[in-house]
C-alpha cells in the first residue's frame, strides 16, 4: 500500500449486519471445530467486505479453535494441516486489498511474573504469527497486545514487558504491536517499551483520553507512535467513543433483599455502540498530514463503520476523501 493510497476504516470479529456470517468455527471441542472451516467463513466475510469497500477487518482470536490448548494435542497440528487454505485465503484477502490483523484476548500476558502464563502466551502468539505467515502476509498483518498488569509495581511491569521481548520468537516479534490502554500503561510507557525493544505501537484514542501523563499532548503522543512503524508499513490506530448513557446496575434492595436495578453514570472506558462523528473529524483534522489506518472499535462493528462513512461523506467531505468516501449520497437519514 502506498502511502498516497485512501486511509483503511476497519471493524473486529462480527459481522451485525449479516447475523449469517460467523466468524469462527465456535463449537465445543467434542464435536471437533477446525481452522478449515472458520476458513471458510472468513472467506464469506471477505466477500462481505468487498461489496462494501471495506478494507480492514480483524479477524477472530479463535480462529484455529483449542489449536494451543496443553490439554488437547488432537487440535495442535491444525494449523500446520490448513497451510494451503491459509495460503488461498490470504492471496484472497491481498487481491481485495483487505488488511487483516489480530488482537488476542486480555489473558495473553507478556509481563506476567508467573512463568507458565508466559508460556502459554507465547505459545498463542507463536500460533497467529504462524496462521498469518502462512497465509503470506505482509508486515501490515500486526498482532496487536497490551502490555498486561501492573502487578503491584508498574515500572517493573512495564520493564518485564522489554524484557521478554529477546524470548519471542522471530514470526512474533516480527508480527507484535503494542497498544496504550485505558487503566495502567499510557502512551508514553509503550513509547518507554518501545526504546528498549523497537515494538511498533498502536495508538488507542479514547485510552488516551482515560489515560495520559499531565504533559503529554495528544496529537504528538499519536505522532510519536506512528513513528515507531517500520518505513513502508502503514501504521493503524484504534478509535472509539464513550457510552453516555445511564447504566443500569443489579443491588440488593436493603429493606426486602431482593435485587433492584438502580441507575448509574457511565465509565468512560466503555465502548459505544457508534462513533461520535464529530469528534472523528476533530482529531482527523488536527492529525492532518499524517497517514495511517483506523480501526473502528464501537459496540455496532460494522454498522458503525457503515454509519461513520455515511456521516463523514455528509459533515465533512475533506476527511471523506482521506478514506475513499465519494459524495453524499452514503448519508445516513
Amino acid at each position: 500500500m502506498h502511502a498516497h493510497d485512501p486511509q483503511r476504516l476497519g471493524f473486529p470479529v462480527k459481522v451485525l449486519a449479516r447475523p449469517d456470517l460467523k466468524s469462527n468455527d465456535s463449537r465445543r471441542w467434542k464435536n471437533a471445530p477446525h481452522l478449515k472451516v472458520s476458513l471458510e467463513y472468513l472467506d464469506a466475510i471477505l466477500d462481505h467486505c468487498a461489496a462494501r469497500g471495506i478494507r480492514m477487518y480483524r479477524m477472530s482470536s479463535d480462529l484455529a479453535p483449542y489449536a494451543t490448548h496443553p490439554d488437547m494435542p488432537q487440535f495442535h497440528g491444525m494449523v500446520e494441516d490448513s497451510a494451503g487454505e491459509l495460503a488461498a485465503i490470504g492471496a484472497k484477502a491481498e487481491r481485495l486489498d483487505v488488511r487483516l490483523s489480530f488482537h488476542p484476548p486480555q489473558f495473553i500476558l507478556l509481563n506476567t511474573p508467573d512463568e507458565a502464563v508466559l508460556e502459554k502466551s507465547v505459545n498463542d502468539l507463536a500460533s497467529s504469527a504462524r496462521i498469518l505467515d502462512l497465509m503470506g502476509l505482509g508486515p501490515e498483518a500486526v498482532i496487536v497486545i497490551h502490555v498486561g498488569g501492573t502487578y503491584g509495581d508498574r515500572e517493573a511491569s512495564r520493564a518485564r514487558w522489554a524484557a521478554t521481548w529477546d524470548r519471542l520468537p522471530e514470526p512474533v516479534r516480527r508480527r507484535l504491536v503494542l497498544e496504550n490502554d485505558d487503566i495502567r500503561f499510557s502512551a508514553t510507557d509503550t513509547l518507554w517499551i518501545h526504546e528498549r525493544t523497537g515494538v511498533p505501537l498502536v495508538f488507542d484514542h479514547q485510552h488516551w483520553w482515560c489515560l495520559h501523563e499531565p504533559e503529554e499532548e495528544l496529537v504528538s503522543a499519536f505522532a510519536a507512535c506512528l513513528a515507531t512503524w517500520p518505513d513502508g508499513v502503514r501504521p493503524k490506530m484504534h478509535f472509539s467513543s464513550p457510552r453516555t448513557e445511564t447504566r443500569m446496575l443489579e443491588r440488593k434492595d436493603r429493606k426486602t433483599g431482593k435485587p433492584k436495578l438502580v441507575p448509574a453514570p457511565p465509565i468512560w472506558t466503555g465502548h459505544a455502540d457508534y462513533v461520535q462523528p464529530f469528534e472523528f473529524i476533530r482529531f482527523l483534522r488536527d492529525a492532518e498530514g499524517l497517514v495511517f489506518d483506523v480501526m473502528i472499535e464501537a459496540k455496532q462493528k460494522d454498522l458503525a463503520l457503515e454509519r461513520l462513512r455515511a456521516d463523514l461523506a455528509r459533515y465533512a467531505p475533506d476527511v471523506a476523501a482521506r478514506f475513499g468516501v465519494e459524495g453524499a449520497s452514503e448519508a445516513a437519514e
